[in-house]
Formats: C-alpha cells, sequence, structure tokens
C-alpha cells in the first residue's frame, strides 16, 4: 500500500521548483499521474512546453503575468491564488492523481493571498495516498511543521550577483 506523504521545498537558494519537476519526472516514469498547480507563473517557462509532452503530467498555471509585491496586491491576484489553490484541493481530494505540486504556494501565502490557516487545514484532510509537494521560499512554519520532509534551499553563490541575467532554458 502507497504511503502519500507532504513535502516542502523552501528556502532563498535557487531549485524549489527544479526538484518538484525532477520529481514529477520520476513519478511519470513509474507511471503515476502528476498535476503540477503554478501560483502566479502565468509567464513563458520552458516547462510549459516540455511538460506537455510528457503523459502522465498536467501543468496548470495560475496568475495574470504581472510581478507582485507584498502591500500592493490586486483583487484578480487574491482570485487567481484562489482559483489555483481550490483547483489543486479538488484534484488531490479526487485522488484522479497520485502527486500534487503546488509550486510556489508559500510565495502565495507570504503575500497573504490565501488563508493561511485554511489553507493547512485543507491540507491535512490530504487522501493518505496522495503526495503532495510544496514549493517556495519563506514557508510558513504552520506548513512546516505538517510536513514530512523539509529541503530547505540555501544561496551560496548566484550568478546574478556577478550581473548575469536569468538565462532561457536554464533559468526559465
Amino acid at each position: 500500500m502507497r504511503q502519500g506523504l507532504i513535502q516542502v521545498y523552501t528556502g532563498d537558494g535557487k531549485g524549489k521548483t527544479t526538484a518538484a519537476l525532477g520529481l514529477a519526472l520520476r513519478a511519470a516514469g513509474r507511471n503515476l499521474k502528476v498535476l503540477i498547480v503554478q501560483f502566479m507563473k502565468k509567464w513563458d517557462y520552458g516547462e510549459l512546453y516540455s511538460l506537455t509532452l510528457i503523459p502522465n503530467i498536467t501543468l496548470k498555471a495560475f496568475g495574470t503575468g504581472r510581478f507582485i509585491f507584498k502591500g500592493k496586491v490586486r483583487k484578480i491576484d487574491y482570485q487567481e491564488a484562489q482559483k489555483a489553490f481550490n483547483f489543486g484541493i479538488e484534484a488531490m481530494q479526487s485522488k484522479n492523481y497520485d502527486l500534487v505540486i503546488f509550486d510556489e504556494l508559500n510565495v502565495a501565502l507570504y503575500f497573504e493571498l490565501l488563508c493561511l490557516s485554511k489553507v493547512v487545514e485543507q491540507l491535512k484532510q490530504k487522501p493518505p495516498e496522495v503526495e503532495v509537494v510544496i514549493t517556495g521560499r519563506k514557508a510558513p512554519e504552520e506548513i512546516i511543521n505538517i510536513a514530512d520532509l523539509v529541503t530547505e534551499m540555501v544561496e551560496i553563490k548566484h550568478p546574478y550577483q556577478k550581473g548575469i541575467p536569468a538565462r532561457e532554458g536554464i533559468e526559465y
């Protein structure tokens, strides 16, 4: 019998979404059904193209395509975050997916786009056989507390520090 856990990838270092996508590839390779729900990522990311080619992986991106700044959130930002979370929770509860990834949920919580206590409450009702991954910087303590695995990516050095901008196919 499969036991699904809750994993969190957080921290200021690069690689949180990449780690989640690696897990998605591993799961799909073992014929598991994967859903990736992206918060605030309605952008032109390379994974949007690649993942459509892989059987058993579904990616759904939510957001407006505009950056969000703490304290300067618009009504549509709240609506998009709620749509993303509801979509992911409904899919998780349906048991149609073995792995549900909430990409950048921690950031949505940091921007207070969602009610933290309600998010935690919904995640605690995860079916036992479904694996859940939550990514994003600034994971709240409440999310860390319900997780079975927490990995913190720590930035030691980054090309931005040398003035090297994000590169297509590498960072996005």
